[in-house]
């Protein structure tokens, strides 16, 4: 027999929402970070793009601090990237937590860590580094933040990975992968090598990048907006992209 009124319900007995709504910006990595963990979890969204640059206003209304992502659940505004992580990782299986306290404290540390590792200052200073004067400062202080995650997977995964736990995805991977995936990007022209000097890492980052749940985590026109975003903040690396076709 077929029920057409069938309602979901979750694990402590509520009503499983039925709709799910992201609001999004092209380039932002904390919005990718959101839709990889909705891509590992088979989750269904619809998303609407907006502009940070022109905030409309209905989108002020539910964002209290103007960011994205905010995740619509049914009629429940959701917002900051490390709830909405949260609320999807006990709401949807499989789980990307570790199942240990421990661990899970742990993995929940190392996320708390990220804005440290992008801009304590870190890599994201590298990705867009101003100017060549600048860089060389740029890669001793995120050299600071990437020996800290490279102790980390040396000390506390216990096995070979490829990810921050083991073999399967986990937050801490939908957290750092946007931000690896970005600095590759300004890497090609760069060329500093900032990575080789921290195998694990670089190895953590090569399976991130190889894995089309991280990386297919953005829009069609990613990779055209975020050379925009580049260009808009006066980078390096951008200097270095227009400089290549000149010379050629």
């Amino acid at each position: 027999m077929i029920f057409d009124d069938v309602v979901r319900f979750t694990t402590w007995g509520e009503p499983m929402p039925e709709k799910f709504h992201l609001i999004s910006s092209v380039t932002c990595p904390w919005v990718q970070r959101s839709v990889i963990t909705m891509r590992a979890k088979g989750v269904e969204f619809d998303v609407t793009y907006i502009n940070l640059q022109d905030k409309p206003d209905w989108f002020l209304e539910i964002s209290p601090h103007g960011k994205v992502p905010v995740l619509k659940v049914d009629d429940v505004a959701l917002f900051e990237s490390n709830a909405i992580a949260e609320y999807l990782d006990e709401m949807f299986e499989p789980r990307l937590h570790p199942a240990d306290p421990i661990k899970r404290a742990q993995n929940r540390a190392w996320t708390d860590f990220l804005p440290t590792f992008g801009w304590g200052p870190g890599l994201n200073n590298v990705t867009y580094c101003p100017s060549k004067e600048a860089l060389p400062e740029a890669l001793d202080a995120a050299r600071l933040r990437l020996s800290r995650l490279e102790d980390a997977i040396a000390k506390e995964r216990g096995n070979d990975g490829p990810y921050f736990n083991g073999d399967t995805l986990s937050l801490v991977d939908a957290a750092y992968g946007p931000f690896l995936q970005r600095f590759s990007i300004s890497e090609k022209v760069l060329q500093t090598g900032l990575l080789e000097e921290f195998p694990l890492v670089s190895a953590w980052s090569g399976a991130l990048l190889a894995n089309e749940t991280v990386t297919g985590a953005v829009p069609p026109n990613f990779s055209e907006e975020f050379n925009r975003n580049l260009e808009r903040r006066g980078t390096y690396a951008w200097a270095l992209m227009t400089a290549a076709p000149a010379a050629e």
